[in-house]
């Protein structure tokens, strides 16, 4: 993917019917080529009377929003998080996905939620809190502690300091065409086509320090 402007909008890493019948056709199409299209040409529209920042990646321009030339700060970290956040959940399912998580991603969901089912109840939580329009992610902070986390809009969880394991994206476009107003039964179908090995990756990936003794 391109990771600095001028951004493009890259195929999904899998057939747009690669979901069914969880996710459908028609809603991939929509979600990837116009709502992930637009944050894509918008940022981009920002970004280009400022070369400074030409050579910024997505995350880059969230984690550091605060520097941003501050007429454009707050549109650009919002679609910069419109990117990012799209990219992500894009890339946190598969056609055949991992089904569980392998270790150390698999004790750290022990140690945190009690077990796999305790943390598909937990993140089905969160997602369903989520008022309106956002994401619930599953994250880690510098120790390999986990932690899930409802964001709104585009926010994301990078301006806490941690780390994205695995988002869901809970806007209503993401699910409306197929499950209609039911969200939950979205959630329920998502989590057969999430990828336990992407979320394994980038959880071995995450930089982990022991927590102090005490």
């Amino acid at each position: 993917m391109s990771d600095h402007y001028k951004f493009i909008n890259t195929p999904l890493p899998y057939a747009y019917d690669a979901l069914e019948p969880y996710i459908d056709e028609l809603t991939m199409h929509l979600h990837h080529d116009r709502h992930l299209q637009a944050y894509t040409d918008k940022l981009n529209e920002l970004l280009a009377d400022y070369p400074q920042l030409h050579d910024m990646s997505p995350e880059q321009l969230i984690r550091y929003s605060g520097r941003l030339p501050s007429e454009i700060a707050v549109p650009v970290s919002r679609n910069a998080g419109g990117v990012y956040n799209h990219r992500f959940y894009f890339n946190a399912m598969s056609p055949q996905p991992q089904r569980s998580p392998s270790e150390p991603l698999a004790k750290a969901i022990r140690r945190a939620f009690g077990g796999l089912n305790g943390f598909k109840e937990r993140f089905k939580d969160a997602a369903l809190s989520v008022f309106g329009s956002g994401y619930a992610w599953l994250a880690a902070d510098s120790r390999g502690r986990l932690f899930i986390v409802p964001t709104v809009n585009q926010q994301t969880p990078l301006t806490r300091e941690l780390i994205p394991i695995v988002n869901i994206d809970v806007w209503e476009h993401a699910y409306y065409l197929k499950h209609y107003n039911e969200r939950g039964k979205y959630i329920d179908d998502w989590f057969n086509v999430m990828d336990w090995k992407r979320a394994g990756e980038l959880y071995a990936q995450s930089p982990r320090r022991p927590a102090p003794r005490q």
